[in-house]
């Protein structure tokens, strides 16, 4: 039988942050622990940062109560036995810390032009990935397989590493749940939800439409244009505001061979120049305002059933950005327990 769905408390939602694996990471990752941030999660794309697993090694060392967790691993820029032996490296070195979510790659594949994974694919993947942290024995590629480590040269089978999936449809969300420990998408009935969120705290007196505020959300708000070419093509992003002189520009910098290495360009960290045009159509709304309105977005998605946020912050002050947004969850948290208190 399906459980129902709980509501979150505010001051019980996590408030995580999602960062790309490169120089600062670590760096951020230690200011994020500072904090309180709950959990930092790396992105994992080949074709566009560094690998993954280094930087939560060094972020690692560097820390020692944070979460360390991926948003998300693709699998198929690794083997489930390379997966499973990276995992573990992870799980030692932090300690328990560590949280690993897997997506089908629709963004890494398309951007060396190949599909992304297919779900069944995907949960198959992690149903090995599982068998083989608690040290048993796995079918891959027909052939079984175990983790034969021997000891001392890792930690002891099994590893407890929860195992998340990113799905949105209902028919991912409706697999995930006999695969995986929670998912980052809709509230789900049975199993925890984190969520993606960008967005910036506002100075005192400044107006949402600043340059600075574009420049701070807009590399993850032009994303719709991005998946809507690469998913539908001209017909699909021309309908949106700006489109069609964007996929112009875009067009004329490569033959259609080659448009799938521009596409993504960027993606969600930084902003080419053809890309600063949509910011004058992006949303100006969501997560973004003064800490109490931040507070008080963060307290409707807390009542919508998710347990998590992850904040992705970019810009050109990315710990000024880490730093306003955990003093705006902070003071809603602290307002929400102040007036259960008083009800009792």
């Amino acid at each position: 039988m399906r459980s129902v769905r709980h509501n979150t408390d505010v001051a019980d939602l996590e408030l995580s942050c999602g960062l790309p694996p490169g120089p600062d990471f670590a760096e951020l990752s230690v200011l994020a622990e500072e904090l309180g941030y709950s959990r930092v999660w790396i992105y994992d794309s080949a074709p566009l940062w560094e690998d993954p697993f280094v930087h939560l090694a060094l972020a690692a060392e560097r820390t020692t109560r944070i979460g360390l967790a991926t948003a998300v691993l693709i699998p198929s820029q690794r083997s489930v036995m390379t997966m499973a032996s990276g995992i573990a490296a992870i799980a030692r070195i932090s300690g328990g810390r560590f949280r690993a979510c897997f997506g089908t790659g629709f963004t890494a594949h398309l951007a060396v032009g190949q599909r992304p994974m297919k779900l069944v694919d995907l949960m198959d993947y992690v149903t090995a990935l599982r068998q083989l942290l608690a040290g048993r024995t796995a079918t891959v590629d027909g052939e079984p397989v175990r983790m034969l480590h021997a000891d001392g040269l890792t930690v002891a089978r099994p590893i407890e590493v929860p195992l998340w999936i990113s799905v949105f449809g209902p028919r991912g969300t409706a697999l995930a749940e006999g695969v995986a420990d929670g998912i980052i998408g809709p509230p789900h009935a049975t199993l925890p939800t984190a969520v993606i969120m960008s967005g910036t705290v506002l100075n005192p007196d400044e107006d949402q439409e600043s340059s600075r505020v574009r420049d701070a959300i807009g590399a993850w708000r032009v994303v719709d244009w991005h998946n809507a070419y690469a998913k539908g093509g001209a017909e699909t992003v021309d309908a949106l505001p700006g489109g069609k002189t964007w996929r112009e520009s875009l067009e004329a910098l490569a033959p259609e061979s080659e448009r799938h290495l521009l596409t993504f360009e960027g993606h969600v960290t930084h902003l080419p120049d053809r890309d600063r045009p949509l910011l004058d159509h992006i949303d100006l709304k969501t997560m973004v305002g003064d800490p109490h309105r931040i507070g008080r977005q963060l307290s409707r998605l807390a009542g919508a059933g998710f347990h998590e946020i992850i904040y992705t912050p970019t810009g050109l002050d990315v710990p000024r950005e880490l730093r306003t947004f955990a003093e705006a969850h902070h003071s809603q948290a602290t307002t929400g327990n102040a007036a259960v208190h008083q009800v009792h």
